[in-house]
């Protein structure tokens, strides 16, 4: 008698999470910023452009983070993560003032 089995690897993953922070606060008074955390638990913080200029929002600023968080994106694919989730949301909208805040999730397969 002939018995076939297959065996499913369980394939773990580590997870990877990248965070912007932007200011949607007129003037450009606001702080944004783009964080990780390393392998270590250090928090790397990466100045990033405030959505807002001292005349009116800045699409120059927001052109430059988006090829900041394109650049990162693409450094951490090139290291095997891959993107998973985005997930946005936004804080005192209502107010024309307050922060845009991005959360990007990682995965890649435990070595």
């Amino acid at each position: 008698m002939l018995f076939a089995f297959t065996f499913y690897a369980q394939v773990g993953y580590e997870f990877f999470q990248m965070t912007t922070v932007e200011s949607v606060v007129p003037g450009g008074l606001g702080r944004s910023r783009l964080i990780m955390t390393d392998e270590k638990g250090a928090i790397l913080e990466a100045k990033m452009e405030n959505f807002f200029s001292m005349v009116g929002i800045n699409f120059e600023n927001i052109r430059a983070n988006d090829k900041m968080i394109g650049d990162k994106i693409s450094e951490l694919a090139s290291k095997g993560w891959e993107l998973q989730h985005v997930y946005g949301g936004a804080y005192g909208h209502q107010e024309s003032t307050g922060i845009f805040i991005t959360r990007y999730i990682f995965r890649r397969p435990k070595n």
